[in-house]
């Protein structure tokens, strides 16, 4: 028998937890880490048919969850832990709604041994946004840490997910290796930080940080230390040697959840983290960005493998939208441009779930016909032999490369406006010729879709219908994409 008096504490703790705004604010993971469970459970009785059901009812459900959440968000709940505001609200529904358009992609991907396996891949494919949602209301380090867990722990296995193949088994060991070192430097920054200011929560830490101890040794090595942590998730220079290797390895319906939804939940924790750095650290973060930029370019540039260019393509993104925290150090700590800030990487994310999602999931959908259908080679001649996907990647490489009229243009738009506004004009231009490199390489697959003659055996195996899940997510993706880029007011209005 429980003791009266400790019963009565849980059923407080449960009242406290998951009633009024407390349970309003986690409604969205606690739906998705709820439906995980069932998909284990289902596993072991005659309920598999059931699958499906649960994962799409459970994403549905947890963006509709946040969505109550951008008008009435709760604020601070749990003791002060986790926050929910409409931008971290919006944020959780870029993470269910890019879990499920990766997900949808995923059905009929795997035609092997696999699908004995699918239980368990939905299970995982839960659980990272589960982790993402966790990590952007974190108003404490642990808090972020165990969702940062939550999120890597089932990436590394859904990258080697296939495992009779060599380079998927040989992705997802890296990443499980270069992920530890990542969160080893995360800890022991966390650990520095609380012995040089008795805190973890992000409040402690404001605090300190606004006295002497924020130039002090232990301070500044913690604060460095986090945000190497930090840099290896995002895929920030000189942190970012494992993603080409990994996206290529990867299941592509799996790229697809790693390269939208990781660097959209690091990068809402990290920028209103980014008060530890130093203002005189300006100059480096923005050195940092522009060489992800170069670096991630300058890559793609060469590579013939879509698979490859997307990730170095994804290096050159996260250096773009670093440059929001450039901005927020060169206000001096200003709190209102942080909040531009977060708003500014928030519409950029946005974008980049409608473009990046759409563009791996026809990468999806082509590899189904064939490896060689994810080389330049193997796009010649798309346009003649399937001219919607052809033209549904051309717009989705033309918002890569911030083209107007796209969610990508006006993502680019707000980021390099932030610099402006704090005299950082020099970055900003830096910032736009790296972009115009972009071109060089999105261009190149639209001239070989449109322009490159078919090559024999192309003609002679005219590929089949694509399946009608696949094409309603990239109807979503494009109408997402071109209704950022000519309405972007309707989604900045939830911010206002």
């Amino acid at each position: 028998m429980i003791p009266l008096l400790l019963q009565t504490d849980l059923t407080a703790q449960f009242e406290s937890t998951f009633s009024g705004p407390a349970g309003a604010a986690t409604l969205a993971p606690l739906i998705l880490g709820v439906a995980a469970v069932l998909l284990l459970l289902i596993e072991i009785l005659p309920l598999r048919g059931l699958r499906p059901f649960i994962v799409g009812g459970a994403l549905i459900a947890s963006i509709i969850a946040a969505a109550t959440q951008v008008a009435d968000p709760a604020g601070s709940v749990l003791g002060g832990i986790y926050y929910s505001s409409s931008a971290t609200a919006l944020f959780n529904m870029v993470f269910g709604l890019g879990a499920l358009l990766a997900w949808v992609y995923s059905l009929g991907y795997y035609k092997d041994h696999l699908k004995d396996f699918l239980g368990e891949h939905d299970m995982l494919f839960l659980s990272a946004p589960t982790g993402m949602m966790l990590m952007v209301g974190a108003t404490d380090l642990l808090v972020f840490f165990i969702g940062l867990e939550i999120l890597s722990l089932p990436l590394y296995a859904l990258t080697a997910f296939r495992r009779r193949r060599v380079d998927s088994v040989e992705g997802g060991l890296k990443y499980f290796l270069l992920g530890a070192f990542a969160s080893a430097f995360f800890l022991f920054g966390a650990s520095l930080l609380f012995v040089a200011t008795g805190s973890l929560s992000l409040a402690g830490l404001a605090e300190a940080a606004g006295g002497s101890v924020a130039y002090s040794p232990i301070f500044l090595a913690g604060a460095g230390l986090l945000m190497a942590g930090l840099f290896f998730k995002v895929s920030v220079f000189p942190f970012h040697l494992w993603v080409p290797d990994v996206y290529q390895g990867a299941p592509t319906p799996v790229t697809t959840l790693m390269a939208t939804g990781t660097k959209a939940a690091a990068f809402g924790f990290m920028i209103p983290l980014a008060f530890i750095l130093p203002v005189e650290a300006t100059g480096t973060i923005a050195a940092i960005a522009l060489l992800t930029m170069a670096a991630g370019n300058l890559a793609a540039l060469v590579q013939t493998n879509l698979k490859r260019m997307m990730a170095y393509s994804g290096i050159a993104h996260a250096g773009t939208i670093l440059l929001v925290i450039v901005a927020y150090l060169a206000s001096n700590h200003d709190g209102a441009v942080q909040e531009d800030a977060f708003h500014a990487a928030l519409f950029y994310l946005g974008a980049y779930l409608f473009t990046s999602t759409g563009t791996f999931g026809l990468m999806a959908m082509l590899e189904r016909e064939g490896e060689e259908k994810l080389t330049l080679a193997g796009m010649r001649g798309l346009a003649q032999r399937r001219p919607v996907v052809a033209a549904a990647m051309t717009l989705f490489m033309l918002s890569l490369g911030g083209i107007p009229a796209t969610g990508g243009f006006f993502g680019k738009w707000f980021v390099f406006v932030q610099l402006v506004e704090q005299g950082m004009i020099g970055v900003a231009i830096l910032g736009a010729l790296m972009s115009v490199i972009a071109l060089g390489y999105y261009l190149r697959v639209i001239v070989t879709m449109w322009m490159q003659p078919l090559d024999d055996e192309s003609t002679a195996n005219q590929p089949a219908p694509q399946a009608l899940p696949a094409s309603v997510a990239t109807l979503v993706c494009a109408v997402g994409v071109l209704a950022m880029g000519i309405m972007p007011g309707w989604f900045l209005g939830f911010l206002a």
